[in-house]
């Protein structure tokens, strides 16, 4: 068993996490407490750009659909006239400095998640572990709105809006913080964000927003073909998923009818040929973002499902109401931490 399942199974199967891991989580707690400290003390200066900043981010480690989320704001915001970017850390890339990266580039240079977003949004997308200094790259790109890909904790970087990701199936695990338990900070941080959103489920919390994500086909990963995802079913096929959470991919699968054969990679995972070619004829189907780290291995029975971001009724019209009015009010900055 890897260490990410091993977490994985104290985090979200057991009530209680193992008693040596709990000081571990306390030390986490007050490291955390006194960054936090420091930025709303003024003590340390965040970076406040001359352009308004959204951040996407979670409470927890792992997938909670937050990138589905910024393909979804970044098209939304360009229909409403804003020239977006978008700013990422790139994880699992080995680029030290700050690009901007396109669909074209090296996934072990920038990481998979800039890949992806580039190809979904068409809008520029910056990489970079200084995020300040990755988002003045979309500010030279033309960009009037930085969205920023995860970074709720990267308090270095000024904002005016914040969106956090809650998972509907996993929620908050155990409730404790890492490496007890999933979360990043305390679940008090909640009420300083200005849109919560909860991805599958009903809202847990007072004036959260509904999310869904659907996927509706399958595309070869030559991009040469695409197939409804109905036409799957009743067949077994491979389902390649190395993502913070396996499980709902799969998941989502067998919605559609479709007999699964599981391989779970941890998040983040650099796939190999031998990771998605298996000695028989099945079907392949992979995340999108795995998609984009195997293209050298594909062949017809290879295909990567892409999904998308979706709210009930008038919510998506409230939820962009919101972003576009902290826009808005981009004279007036709010604080890093304040409400």
């Amino acid at each position: 068993m890897s260490a990410e399942s091993w977490l994985n199974r104290i985090w979200y199967e057991r009530p209680a996490p193992p008693w040596w891991l709990i000081p571990l989580s306390l030390a986490y707690g007050a490291v955390c407490g006194s960054r936090q400290f420091l930025y709303a003390r003024g003590l340390r200066r965040p970076v406040s750009l001359p352009r308004p900043v959204i951040v996407v981010g979670n409470l927890t480690v792992g997938g909670t659909g937050k990138t589905p989320l910024v393909c979804w704001l970044a098209s939304r915001l360009a229909e409403r006239g804003f020239a977006p970017g978008i700013v990422t850390r790139g994880y699992g890339g080995s680029l030290r400095g700050v690009r901007l990266a396109t669909a074209a580039y090296d996934p072990a240079v920038v990481g998979d998640e800039p890949i992806l977003l580039a190809r979904r949004t068409g809008v520029p997308v910056a990489v970079g572990r200084d995020r300040p200094a990755a988002a003045q790259l979309l500010l030279e790109a033309g960009c009037d709105v930085i969205v920023s890909d995860d970074g709720l904790q990267h308090y270095a970087l000024s904002r005016d809006c914040e969106i956090v990701v809650i998972d509907g199936d996993r929620r908050f695990g155990n409730g404790w913080l890492l490496p007890a338990g999933p979360l990043r900070e305390k679940r008090t941080r909640l009420a300083s964000a200005d849109v919560v959103v909860v991805n599958g489920g009903r809202a847990l919390l007072d004036g959260a927003f509904s999310m869904r994500l659907e996927a509706r086909s399958a595309v070869a990963l030559d991009g040469s073909r695409t197939r409804p995802l109905p036409a799957f079913a009743g067949l077994e096929v491979h389902a390649v998923a190395g993502i913070g959470h396996p499980e709902r991919f799969f998941n989502t699968l067998r919605a559609h009818g479709i007999e699964v054969i599981g391989h779970a990679l941890p998040d983040h995972a650099r796939l190999t040929p031998k990771d998605v070619d298996f000695p028989d004829s099945r079907p392949v189907l992979m995340t999108e973002k795995d998609a984009v780290k195997c293209a050298h291995a594909a062949d017809e029975r290879h295909w990567y499902v892409p999904v998308s971001a979706y709210f009930e009724g008038g919510e998506s019209t409230t939820l962009l109401d919101i972003v576009s009015g902290r826009i808005a009010g981009r004279a007036t900055p709010r604080g890093t931490l304040d409400g």
